[in-house]
C-alpha cells in the first residue's frame, strides 16, 4: 500500500513532463512548489473522477439494481414487454423490455434479465404487439393557444377538417355557431381557426363582408392556420376601431377595399391589436381552460414534453396553477416574448421544473407567415396571391436594432433565445444579431434555437452551424403548404429546399421537427411521414434530397428536441436513470412502408409510468384527427361560459356593449 510520499512521487512520474519543461525555465522544485502542484493534481483528479462516474452512473445503477441484495428499490413498480421497445439509443437500439420504478427507468435489456426486477407488487404491463418509444418532446408549439385551436370551429382544410373554399367556411361557422348558441350568447364572441386561403378554391382570404353573413350581432375573429392573419367582421372591426383613418400599425397591414374601408383580414401586428381585446376580455377561466385543453391535445398524439413558445407571464402562471391542480397532463417549457416579458423571464427562468411547468428562456419573432407572405425575403415572392406591388419580399415585425437588443441581453444574461425567422432575410438579421452578441459576450453556452427556417440558403445553414445554433424545422410544411410554395413564394426551384433537414444532417448537425400547433394539429404522425416522405397533398415530392431516414426523423422528435431544451439527461430516449415517458404506437414505424406513416396511430402516452393518454377502442383515428370542440357540444358551452365567467362583466369590451340587458343579467349568476 503506498503512503504519502509514494503518492507524490507517482503523481510526480505520471506529470514528469510539468518537470521537464520547468528545467528550461529555471523552475527550482522546492518542497513549497511541488506540495502547490500536489493540490492542484489533487483538484484535477478530482474532477477527472467525478466526470468519469457520471459517464458510469447509468451502467453502475443497472449492475447495482441487478447485484445487490433485496431492497424496496431492487423490484421495479412496473415492467413492460410484449411489442417491439425502440430506444432511440444508438448503444442499444431495440429491447425486450424495461423495468421502471419511481417513475424512472431502472433497466432495459432482454426479458429475462428484466424479470428478475419482478417483485410481488410489479405490474406486468403489456404491449400487446404495439411499439414503445421514448415520449416525444416538443420541438416548437403553442400548448397555451393550442387549447384555443382545440375548443374553437375548426375551420381546418382536410384532411384535418373540411373547409374547402369560402361556401364551406362559412357554413362549417354557421353550424358551430347554431350548435352552440347559448355558450356564444353568454360568450358574445364568436372565433373560428384554422382556415386557409392557400386550400381555398378561391386562393383568396374571406372577407368582412362575408362574416358579417354569419352575424352582424356578435364581433367574430377567425385566425389563420399560420396565426399570423385573422379575417374580422364588421361588428370586431367597430369594436377595435378599424377604420379608413387608421393607419397601419408598425409591423402590420390593415388590408382595404378600394375605398380604403377596412376589407376585414388584418395581418401580424394589425391582428394581434385586434386580437388583444377579445382575449384580455376571456378572464383567467378561460385561459385556464386553453392550457388544459391544450396539454391533453398533446398528450393525445404522443407528447410528453411540450412547448409554449412566445408566452405571456400570465399564460405562465395559468399553467403553473393549474399544473398544481393535476391539471397539465404533460412537462410545459414556457419562453415568454423577450420584447414585452424581461423582468419576468429574468425572475423565472429555470432548469427545473415545478409541478411540471418551467420557464427554458426567451422568444422573439422577427417575421410572420411564409405561405401568408408575410415572411421577409431576400428576393420578391415568386407568384404572390393578391395585391402586392412588383418586387413585393415581405416584411419584418420588428427593427434590426430590437432583435440586436433582444439577442444581447439574452446573451448577457446567459439565457437561451428561440427566434422565429422564416424568410432568408429574418434569418440574415438573426445570423447577424446572434454573430455580434458572440463578439461581445462570448458563447454562454445557452443553445440558440432558429425556429422555422422555411427558406433558408445553404450558406445561412453553414453560418448557424458556426453559430451553435439548434434548427427547429418545419418539414410538416412539405405537406401542408408544399404546393402553394412552389406554385406562389418561393418557386419550383426553391421550394425543394424549404425546411431543409437534408442540409442540415449532410453537416451532421441535430435539428427538430415540430408542428407549431395551433397552426397545425400537434399530430407527430403527419411530422414523421412529412420528414421522411415531403409528400405534399397532391402527391408531389417536395426536394427528395432533403428526405431523411425514419431513425434520424424519430430522433428529431424525441433526443434531439430533448437536448435542445436542455434535458438530454432526463429524457428523448429509453436508457437507465432517465424519466420513464413513453407513447406506444399502433405499429413499428421503422418496419411499415414509409409511405403509410401517417396512417400509424397513437394509442398510449405515458408521463413517469402513468398513463395520461389511452386511445378509444376501435375509434382512434377519429379521436385524434378531430377538433374536440367540434366533435363535443358540452365542452364547447362550458368553455364559453367559463370565457364570460372568467370577465369582469361591468369593464367588459366584447360583451357589454352588446346587449347591456344580458350583461346585467348574467353579473348576477
Amino acid at each position: 500500500m503506498c503512503d504519502e510520499r509514494d503518492v507524490r512521487y507517482h503523481r510526480k512520474i505520471r506529470f514528469s513532463f510539468v518537470l521537464h519543461q520547468s528545467v528550461h525555465l529555471g523552475i527550482c522544485w522546492d518542497d513549497d512548489l511541488w506540495y502547490q502542484v500536489d493540490i492542484f493534481l489533487e483538484f484535477f483528479e478530482l474532477v477527472f473522477v467525478m466526470f468519469y462516474l457520471s459517464q458510469l452512473r447509468r451502467v453502475a445503477f443497472y449492475f447495482f439494481l441487478m447485484n445487490c441484495s433485496a431492497t424496496a428499490q431492487e423490484f421495479a413498480d412496473t415492467i413492460y414487454s410484449g411489442g417491439p421497445i425502440l430506444t432511440i439509443n444508438d448503444t442499444q437500439k431495440v429491447a425486450e423490455a424495461v423495468a421502471v420504478g419511481n417513475g424512472r427507468i431502472l433497466a432495459v435489456g432482454d426479458l429475462s434479465d428484466i424479470l428478475s426486477l419482478k417483485g410481488d407488487g410489479t405490474e406486468l404491463f403489456d404491449l400487446d404487439g404495439r411499439t414503445m418509444l421514448p415520449g416525444f418532446v416538443d420541438s416548437h408549439g403553442h400548448v397555451v393557444f393550442g387549447g384555443l385551436q382545440a375548443l374553437s370551429a375548426n375551420l381546418l382544410s382536410p384532411p384535418d377538417g373540411d373547409v374547402t373554399d369560402i361556401a364551406s367556411l362559412k357554413e362549417v361557422l354557421r353550424e358551430w355557431v347554431n350548435a352552440n348558441q347559448e355558450a356564444v350568447e353568454q360568450a358574445g364572441v364568436i372565433i373560428g381557426f384554422g382556415y386557409d386561403n392557400a386550400q381555398l378554391a378561391e386562393l383568396r382570404h374571406p372577407t368582412r363582408d362575408e362574416l358579417d353573413e354569419i352575424s352582424t350581432v356578435f364581433p367574430i375573429i377567425i385566425v389563420h392556420q399560420s396565426g399570423h392573419l385573422a379575417v374580422a367582421n364588421s361588428k370586431l372591426l367597430e369594436m377595435v376601431d378599424y377604420n379608413r383613418e387608421t393607419p397601419d400599425p408598425a409591423g402590420g397591414v390593415i388590408r382595404r377595399d378600394a375605398d380604403g374601408a377596412p376589407n376585414g383580414v388584418l395581418e401580424e401586428y394589425a391582428f394581434f391589436a385586434a386580437l388583444v381585446p377579445v382575449l384580455a376580455d376571456l378572464g383567467p377561466e378561460a385561459f385556464a381552460a386553453f392550457a388544459v385543453a391544450g396539454s391533453e391535445l398533446w398528450a393525445r398524439f404522443g407528447y410528453t414534453t411540450g412547448q409554449d413558445g412566445r408566452s405571456s407571464g400570465a399564460s405562465v402562471e395559468t399553467l403553473k396553477k393549474m399544473a398544481k391542480e393535476g391539471k397539465i397532463p404533460i412537462d410545459v417549457v414556457a419562453y415568454p416574448d423577450v420584447l414585452e416579458s424581461r423582468d419576468y423571464i429574468g425572475e423565472n427562468v429555470s432548469l427545473n421544473y415545478e409541478d411540471g411547468i418551467r420557464v427554458g428562456g426567451c422568444k422573439l419573432t422577427i417575421d410572420g407567415s411564409p405561405q401568408g407572405f408575410t415572411a421577409l425575403r431576400d428576393r420578391p415572392y415568386f407568384n404572390p396571391v393578391g395585391e402586392y406591388p412588383a418586387g413585393y419580399a415581405g416584411y419584418a415585425a420588428v427593427t434590426m436594432a430590437q432583435v440586436q437588443d433582444a439577442v444581447n441581453w439574452c446573451y448577457e444574461n446567459g439565457f437561451q433565445v428561440i427566434t422565429h425567422a422564416n424568410g432568408e432575410g429574418a434569418s440574415d438579421m438573426l445570423i447577424a444579431a446572434l454573430g455580434a452578441a458572440q463578439s461581445e459576450f462570448g458563447d454562454p453556452g445557452n443553445r440558440p434555437v432558429l425556429i422555422h427556417g422555411q427558406f433558408l440558403r445553404e450558406d445561412q445553414v453553414d453560418r448557424m452551424q458556426e453559430l451553435g445554433v439548434f434548427p427547429s424545422l418545419f418539414p410538416m410544411h412539405t405537406f401542408y403548404w408544399g404546393d402553394w410554395h412552389r406554385e406562389h413564394t418561393v418557386g419550383p426551384i426553391n421550394a425543394d429546399n424549404i425546411s431543409p433537414t437534408g442540409w442540415v444532417r449532410k453537416r451532421g448537425m441535430m435539428f427538430g421537427s415540430h408542428h407549431d400547433a395551433p397552426v397545425a394539429f400537434p399530430d407527430s404522425m403527419r411530422i414523421l411521414d412529412a420528414t421522411v416522405t415531403r409528400r405534399t397533398r397532391s402527391g408531389d415530392i417536395l426536394g427528395p434530397n432533403q428526405r431523411v431516414d425514419v431513425n434520424t426523423a424519430l430522433k428529431a422528435m424525441t433526443i434531439w428536441p430533448a437536448w435542445q431544451h436542455f434535458e438530454e439527461e432526463d429524457k428523448g430516449s429509453i436508457e437507465v436513470g432517465k424519466l420513464a415517458d413513453f407513447v406506444l404506437l399502433s405499429d413499428d414505424p421503422t418496419a411499415v412502408d414509409p409511405d403509410t406513416l401517417d396512417q400509424l396511430r397513437v394509442m398510449v402516452t405515458i408521463k413517469e409510468d402513468k398513463v395520461i393518454y389511452k386511445a378509444a377502442t376501435g375509434d382512434q383515428d377519429a379521436d385524434s384527427r378531430q377538433s374536440p370542440f367540434m366533435s363535443d357540444p358540452v365542452t364547447a358551452h362550458r368553455f364559453l361560459h367559463a370565457m364570460y365567467r372568467g370577465a369582469g362583466v361591468e369593464k367588459s369590451i366584447v360583451r357589454c356593449f352588446l346587449r347591456e340587458e344580458l350583461c346585467q343579467q348574467l353579473a348576477k349568476q
